[in-house]
């Protein structure tokens, strides 16, 4: 059995059968978080990616810019943008992003870029990142960021495309979200259903 192989499988063992517990606009399982709008607190028509409230996990997002690194936020600097709370590490990030948030917010409201290239919304790792042409784009985690790498341009290409038809069916709530494995050499495949 591969290394690769063996991460499906504990992935798919985490997804079918972690522990599932509802925060804000997200059903966690295991390490995983997936968007669930059929819940009472359905994620922000604005699809920003949140757990509690807050946005990106409480990562400061201008630090990925003026650092080069993913910093954790502190609540002394929070900041309201599109319905949501987005920490940041000191006062100047926040007047950064205050005065310009499209310039420093993540695309696609801070979901995973490669999942919403495969047409879904997907939680994301602050640890999973890269600033392309200025804009700063999240991921699931490492792996789907090396596969992501692969092909960029492409993987935007189909983000773009597919986001406008996320977000609206998203602030319509006739998705429902998936996490699923196949055999393939992608470590997982994302889907979308319509209810």
């Amino acid at each position: 059995m591969t290394p690769n192989t063996l991460s499906k499988i504990v992935l798919f063992s985490i997804v079918l059968l972690g522990t599932v517990s509802t925060v804000s606009s997200i059903t966690r399982t295991g390490g995983i978080a997936i968007a669930n709008p059929a819940s009472e607190s359905a994620t922000p028509a604005a699809a920003i990616f949140t757990e509690d409230g807050i946005a990106i996990r409480g990562t400061d997002p201008v630090a990925y810019f003026t650092e080069g690194r993913p910093v954790q936020g502190v609540q002394d600097y929070a900041y309201e943008w599109q319905g949501v709370t987005w920490l940041f590490a000191n006062a100047k990030h926040q007047d950064l992003f205050a005065n310009d948030p499209e310039a420093y917010a993540p695309q696609y409201g801070g979901f995973c870029a490669y999942g919403v290239s495969q047409g879904a919304l997907v939680s994301i790792v602050p640890e999973a990142w890269a600033i392309v042409d200025g804009k700063l784009y999240l991921n699931v985690s490492a792996d789907v960021q090396q596969l992501w790498q692969e092909d960029i341009p492409r993987y935007i290409s189909q983000a773009n495309q597919n986001w406008p038809r996320l977000t609206s069916q998203n602030s319509q709530g006739n998705l429902s979200y998936s996490l699923g494995l196949e055999k393939s050499e992608q470590p997982f495949k994302l889907w979308v259903s319509r209810n």
